[in-house]
């Protein structure tokens, strides 16, 4: 949608033969996303799906509060979605504008010419364009197309598992999300005023699983798994775990970043969103971040033949998303040892990443 409202026209060839509806647990879309979004004239229809947040409760297993994070009065508030209402928010916006989706199109390589770039599909299809961005994902294959030295994403020895909640049987929350660092793990919960609402945990595991390896294990195993974990900690979250529908339980699978990445593009190709620089759910800033993104990229190819405009792009974006990138890591680390989440808040008191605006008009 970002490269249509910049004049480049632009086709998206899914790998997926089937839409992402029903996938996914929930997402937090911050200011700076929402204010991305609103570049291109989008931010509305995503609000109208999300539920406001003003900022976390941190509580220590003994239910005491460590630490407070409110927004700050100019910012408007954070949207929490559930990834399959998203999706299909920006499906459905990205049909009524025109973009052409052909699925069932994995990608394996590209060729370079002078004139043109020629990707090849698994299913033995070809596609011409002046340029390929690769928004293929975390494990994407465009990422080491580039350079075959562009790291691997990083396990942050951590499993993430969510559920939506008819009702929670806990207070309103206040449009806050309440998290509580327990002994064993962490779990956030949203409980609105009519008591729907939902939670997520993260879960120390030392093995990297995947997330098809995760959903060899039956849902109701891994709800005795997180009770267990919950057990000694006073929250609600074992409460929430007995209320929770094991068809409804969200396996998540391990929470990954990616390293900072050397190569954030080469001749015709270019990365962006979590093929370039992926956060953990930790961060609450992995979709606003690849929106963010998209955007700039596109206004920089409005403003530059496109060698210039990766330059440019890379110029706007790399120091931003590896310090929160970092950031995340650091408190990825935190969750994932007891000892330090009893002492350590510290990573949740930052917000210097929330302001940040995108002037569509202006020059890159």
């Amino acid at each position: 949608m970002a490269l249509r409202k910049a004049g480049v026209e632009a086709t998206i060839y899914e790998a997926y033969d089937t839409t992402a509806d029903g996938i996914g647990g929930g997402i937090s879309i911050a200011p700076n996303g929402l204010d991305a979004l609103g570049a291109i004239d989008a931010d509305e229809p995503v609000r109208a799906i999300g539920t406001p947040l003003y900022g976390n409760v941190i509580t220590n297993a003994q239910n005491v509060k460590v630490a407070e994070l409110a927004l700050p009065e100019e910012l408007p508030p954070l949207h929490f979605v559930w990834r399959t209402d998203l999706y299909r928010t920006l499906h459905d916006q990205s049909r009524e504008r025109g973009i052409t989706t052909h699925r069932n199109k994995k990608f394996l390589t590209a060729e370079e010419s002078p004139t043109h770039i020629t990707a090849h599909f698994a299913d033995g299809s070809t596609a011409q364009a002046d340029i390929l961005i690769g928004a293929d994902g975390i494990r994407s294959t465009v990422r080491t197309l580039i350079n075959a030295e562009n790291p691997p994403p990083h396990y942050a020895g951590l499993l993430g598992f969510a559920a939506p909640l008819a009702d929670t049987r806990t207070p309103p929350t206040g449009g806050k999300l309440h998290i509580t660092h327990g002994k064993r793990a962490s779990f956030g919960y949203l409980s609105q005023e009519d008591r729907s609402g939902g939670w997520f945990a993260n879960l120390p595991h030392p093995e990297h699983l995947t997330l098809q390896e995760v959903r060899k294990t039956t849902p109701q195993e891994w709800l005795r798994t997180l009770r267990a974990a919950y057990t000694d900690d006073d929250s609600p979250a074992v409460a929430m775990l007995d209320l929770t529908d094991p068809d409804q339980l969200l396996m998540t699978g391990p929470l990954e970043l990616t390293p900072p990445t050397p190569t954030w593009h080469r001749g015709r190709i270019v990365l962006v969103g979590d093929s370039l620089h992926a956060t953990s759910p930790t961060s609450g800033q992995g979709a606003s971040l690849a929106l963010e993104s998209a955007v700039q990229l596109a206004r920089c190819l409005r403003d530059h033949p496109y060698p210039e405009a990766f330059a440019a792009y890379e110029a706007l974006r790399r120091p931003r998303v590896e310090e929160i990138i970092e950031q995340t890591d650091q408190a990825n680390q935190t969750k994932a040892r007891p000892e330090a989440r009893k002492t350590d808040p510290r990573h949740h008191s930052a917000t210097w990443h929330l302001h940040h605006h995108i002037d569509w008009n202006s020059p890159t």
